[in-house]
């Protein structure tokens, strides 16, 4: 099997990969002088808790403050990859609750067809995931016994209809929260909160589980961080492509 990488949102494979990657390292080490040591160290400190291990999947959400609140908490416990799900309903985001999380996330859209959750669902089990519909009524696992050893993708629904029967019946697995009340469900920006907070501290006092980053990974991070940390971009890719032609093509 080749090797392949998520790099700059795409997947590249052999020699494509190695030149993309000298090309990056190149860039990385040239921008990386604009920024200050201490916003150098901090991305280190958030890329050691960073992980694909878990990734999350919003089928049709629609209200803007509970899709913003989810990628808020996706970004603070550490999930790199959001996978959006547009059927009926287009995805906002509200900025006054997102407060700049999408900046450090990669997103991906799902929105050719009239219904795209199998396209997700393909995609994701072609990238070795297993896929845990959210479902309240459903008891096969909680937070605290979903396994964990292979890596997950949690599908979360709308607010009012939940889950689409295809999303519910094609799933690897499924996931509740154990409720205590006479309320039928939690919102959903509040459930994924209780099931990232839940899960990822399961990652991170597990010992067998590789769930970090891989060094190619965290390259292609340093690397898009640092250019959205910088204000004046072009200036300095224009600055790069003069000191390094050998990286670049006349059309």
């Amino acid at each position: 099997m080749k090797k392949s990488i998520v790099y700059d949102g795409r997947e590249l494979h052999g020699v494509e990969l190695q030149q993309n990657a000298a090309r990056d390292a190149a860039m990385l080490e040239f921008l990386t002088q604009f920024i200050t040591d201490e916003r150098r160290q901090h991305f280190e400190e958030i890329l050691d808790f960073r992980t694909r291990h878990i990734t999350v999947v919003l089928e049709d959400i629609f209200q803007p403050h509970n899709a913003s609140a989810v990628l808020r908490s996706c970004e603070l416990r550490g999930i790199q990859d959001i996978h959006i799900v547009e059927n009926t309903n287009h995805y906002d985001v509200n900025p006054d609750v997102v407060l700049g999380s999408t900046k450090w996330l990669n997103m991906y859209y799902y929105e050719e067809g009239e219904f795209n959750t199998p396209a997700a669902y393909q995609r994701l089990h072609d990238k070795g995931y297993k896929i845990v519909a959210t479902c309240p009524h459903r008891d096969d696992f909680t937070p605290d016994t979903l396994p964990l050893d292979q890596p997950i993708a949690l599908v979360f629904g709308t607010e009012k209809l939940g889950l689409s029967d295809y999303a519910v019946e094609h799933a690897d697995m499924h996931a509740r929260i154990p409720m205590y009340g006479f309320t039928e469900s939690y919102n959903i920006s509040v459930s994924a909160a209780l099931l990232l907070y839940s899960l990822t501290n399961r990652l991170h006092a597990s010992s067998d589980i590789d769930w970090h980053l891989s060094e190619e990974e965290r390259n292609a991070l340093r690397l898009e961080w640092t250019r959205r940390s910088l204000s004046r971009i072009r200036q300095y890719d224009r600055k790069f492509a003069e000191l390094h032609p050998e990286f670049y093509t006349k059309s």
